[in-house]
């Protein structure tokens, strides 16, 4: 690996993987006091920087945006490898795409207490693809291996173990661990059944509905009046015209 690419990987990891990182406690954070707007835009947030570390590890040209579907997409079209993504995660992914991105509160929104779970699940799942996988190393014997097939095994073997044993070299989420005086390390493994040193097999979560219904929801009528003086994405202005 020449310098420049070893420059890029570390422009992926810092200025995205580590950013996510911080994104994901923000999300946990939000979450524990019921701030739910803020916990799914954090959690949005976390997984696009998420995924656009591993388009850019993997040399795929990031689009702009916020759109986890159609970043996704770009993986898929490029298929470097499988991102290996339970139906949760996925399920989740959707979620956040649907309801994650209003910053205004221009649509309403729901939980059902358990989603702290779905965020730490699809966090560990994906996370481990932002780390530097490709790359080449030599055997005792001088030849060339190529590393991606045996980190893609070890993504793969960390499945069959628990969460919390699979550790990102340098990792931000790691580091905050280690650091038992860490200001973020309380929010980061508050029941975390993915990220921590206890090895926890269950977590307890006072479950409950919480729901509002956005302005333009219950007065669709006003929406006229309201790009006046506010931009509003296209999708959300077709959507409630439809609903008048």
């Amino acid at each position: 690996m020449n310098t420049t690419e070893a420059l890029l990987n570390d422009f992926a990891t810092r200025s995205f993987r580590d950013t996510a990182d911080q994104d994901y406690i923000a999300a946990r954070l939000a979450f524990r006091s019921r701030l739910i707007p803020q916990f799914l835009w954090s959690s949005l947030q976390a997984f696009e920087k998420y995924l656009k570390c591993v388009l850019v590890l993997n040399r795929i040209k990031a689009s702009r945006g916020h759109d986890l579907g159609d970043i996704l997409k770009k993986f898929d079209q490029a298929k470097p490898f499988e991102l290996r993504l339970t139906e949760p995660s996925k399920k989740f992914l959707v979620f956040l795409d649907t309801y994650g991105r209003h910053r205004y509160f221009e649509s309403s929104w729901y939980v059902k207490g358990g989603e702290i779970v779905e965020l730490d699940r699809a966090v560990w799942e994906l996370r481990r693809y932002a780390r530097t996988m490709r790359c080449e190393f030599h055997d005792i014997g001088g030849a060339k291996i190529d590393a991606l097939p045996i980190e893609i095994r070890r993504n793969i073997y960390a499945e069959s173990r628990h969460p919390q044993e699979f550790q990102i070299a340098g990792g931000l989420l790691e580091s905050i661990v280690e650091k038992t005086d860490h200001p973020a390390r309380a929010a980061l493994v508050w029941q975390n059944g993915f990220f921590g040193k206890s090895s926890r097999r269950a977590v307890r979560l006072k479950r409950g509905l919480q729901a509002a219904n956005s302005p333009l929801t219950l007065h669709p009528e006003l929406l006229d009046e309201v790009l006046k003086y506010v931009w509003l994405p296209k999708d959300v202005i077709e959507a409630y015209r439809n609903a008048r």
